[in-house]
């Protein structure tokens, strides 16, 4: 988000987010990220998950005349800052995290979050990306089977998320096979053992090579910036 930030020639940026760790985890990195990048913080407001006007940060915020504003929360509260923003005048860019990355999301905000610019994983504009991305085949595939079953339109990285762990649990457990009985601590060793020898396998998400050292095993490519237009998600980069 700061790179885009910095390619826009972005000087300046005010923050929102939730009263809570989720808000102040973001709020700190947010404050480091800004310094190194040169960008002044000018305002920090938080709020509630529950509340139902965040009136009074939106006046102060735009007080500031920020060239855009981040906004730390998830889910369908998310929407309330853009909303009350807007309405006061903001017409500046917005940020916001990946815990906004949800269709439901797009219902409440309506118009007020276009051109908003955020981080994801693959799975959400799957048909988006160009065919030679080996993730693209396993994403489609899912959604297929997951808009099959709940409808057009219910795809969220949530449920990705969990058959991404199913599939690098099935490529383990082949590996593993008949090393130890399942349920013992032998077992359980040589499937992590198995884990971390993950490599280049292609997910919703993403490409995954694990480690010893690392049980993320999602790079770079495994995140893409994805904007709203005409209230649709629309792949940026």
């Amino acid at each position: 988000l700061f790179e885009e930030m910095k390619k826009r020639d972005t000087k300046s940026i005010a923050f929102i987010g939730f009263s809570d760790a989720y808000g102040e985890a973001w709020l700190k990195d947010v404050e480091k990220r800004a310094e190194a990048s040169g960008i002044k913080l000018v305002a920090v407001e938080r709020y509630a998950r529950t509340d139902q006007s965040v009136t009074a940060q939106a006046l102060k915020l735009v007080g500031q005349k920020p060239d855009a504003i981040f906004i730390a929360a998830s889910g369908t509260p998310a929407a309330l800052p853009m909303r009350a923003l807007r309405e006061r005048g903001f017409k500046g860019q917005f940020y916001q995290t990946h815990g906004a990355a949800n269709n439901d999301f797009l219902r409440v905000a309506g118009n007020t979050d276009e051109g908003l610019i955020l981080p994801t994983g693959l799975v959400l504009v799957a048909e988006q990306l160009p065919d030679s991305n080996p993730s693209k085949k396993v994403a489609l595939g899912y959604l297929k089977a997951y808009e099959g079953k709940y409808g057009a339109g219910s795809r969220n990285p949530f449920g990705a998320y969990a058959h991404d762990a199913y599939l690098l649990l099935d490529k383990a457990v082949a590996t593993v096979g008949k090393k130890a009985a399942p349920g013992t601590p032998e077992f359980r060793a040589a499937l992590r053992d198995a884990l971390e020898k993950t490599s280049n396998l292609p997910l919703t998400h993403g490409i995954n090579t694990m480690s010893p050292t690392d049980h993320s095993g999602l790079g770079d490519g495994a995140r893409v910036l994805i904007t709203i237009d005409q209230n649709n998600w629309k792949l940026l980069k």
